[in-house]
């Protein structure tokens, strides 16, 4: 039997929607292995001189816990 953990995290990019969320998502993977899914909460954009300079992801990242 295996237990999975959420864990809900932020991420950011001056590029795209993807490219935050696979930011966060190689980010965490550094420090918590066996990572399963994640599901997108929120996204949101930061807006400068009428523009917009920063895409922004809220997840929640699903990961099994080792035995």
């Amino acid at each position: 039997m295996s237990i999975a953990k959420t864990s809900e995290i932020s991420a950011s990019s001056s590029k795209s929607f993807e490219d935050a969320i696979r930011k966060g998502i190689k980010r965490f993977s550094k420090t918590i292995k066996r990572v399963e899914g994640a599901w997108i909460k929120e996204q949101k954009v930061v807006v400068t001189d009428d523009e917009v300079s920063e895409f922004r992801v809220t997840m929640k990242v699903t990961f099994i816990l080792d035995d």
